[in-house]
């Protein structure tokens, strides 16, 4: 069942979301060579209990982190470590959340570490592009997977392929809450959108078409043929003004 959010709650997610993007933006600017991923959790960790916020994944299910650090062939769910040190060339996906107040916010990027080559400036264009196709579709009225076919049908025009294995999601006083976003599918189906209603809108794109596998640390999910993938995501209400973007930073515009 899809809750609907108040806006005093919705309200509440706002400041958390602006929150954990600025939280998000500082950890990213210290994404460079030779930084090795566990400092950034850290960091991550740091930054959310000085708000007054605690880290949505830490403990969950028995993650043992405060980000996702997901490098390359890694899609999503990468555990950070010590001896996971960047390298010029890569590109690192961080999916970060909190929760303040009894509410959610969740939202992921995917950054260069240095020069990257013309595959991977394509992929993360793309992935972040496909993100934004899919949040025009956050209107009242328009079914739920008119979400999915945009991000789908977007990513597969400019040669790319979505992971299918994982989706985006509800949330709220929950991390992971009804209904499920797919990155793939027809149009016009689903449930109606309605004001209150608030969700994880994440796109996985990889690329080539192979299946992803998980490896035996039981949390990083990888692409299967060990090509590359990224990862873009953020929180949004639909409100009866229209769409509210929830994880965007003072520097940046917070509705569409």
């Amino acid at each position: 069942m899809i809750t609907l959010k108040t806006p005093a709650q919705i309200s509440k997610m706002h400041e958390n979301g602006r929150l954990l993007a600025s939280c998000l933006h500082e950890v990213c600017t210290h994404v460079a060579p030779g930084m090795n991923t566990e400092y950034l959790d850290h960091m991550a960790e740091d930054l959310i209990r000085q708000e007054g916020a605690v880290p949505a994944f830490k403990g969950y299910n028995g993650f043992p982190a405060t980000i996702c650090a997901s490098i390359n062939a890694e899609v999503v769910h990468g555990i950070p470590s010590k001896k996971r040190v960047l390298k010029e060339g890569d590109i690192l996906s961080i999916d970060i959340g909190l929760v303040k107040d009894d509410f959610y916010s969740d939202m992921a990027t995917t950054v260069p570490v240095g020069q990257i080559n013309a595959q991977a400036q394509h992929l993360l264009k793309v992935t972040k592009d496909s993100l934004c196709q899919g949040l025009e579709q956050v209107r009242i009225g328009s079914r739920l997977s008119d979400i999915s076919h945009t991000i789908g049908a977007f990513v597969e025009k400019e040669g790319l392929y979505v992971v299918t294995e994982y989706v985006g999601h509800g949330i709220g006083r929950e991390l992971h809450e009804d209904p499920q976003i797919p990155n793939y599918g027809p149009p016009g189906r689903g449930p109606r959108l309605r004001s209150g209603m608030v969700f994880a809108i994440e796109p996985m794109v990889k690329v080539d078409p192979e299946p992803t596998r998980v490896l035996d640390d039981g949390w990083t999910v990888v692409t299967a043929s060990g090509g590359l993938a990224a990862h873009f995501e953020h929180t949004v209400a639909l409100t009866d003004t229209g769409l509210e973007i929830l994880t965007l930073g003072g520097e940046e515009k917070r509705s569409g």
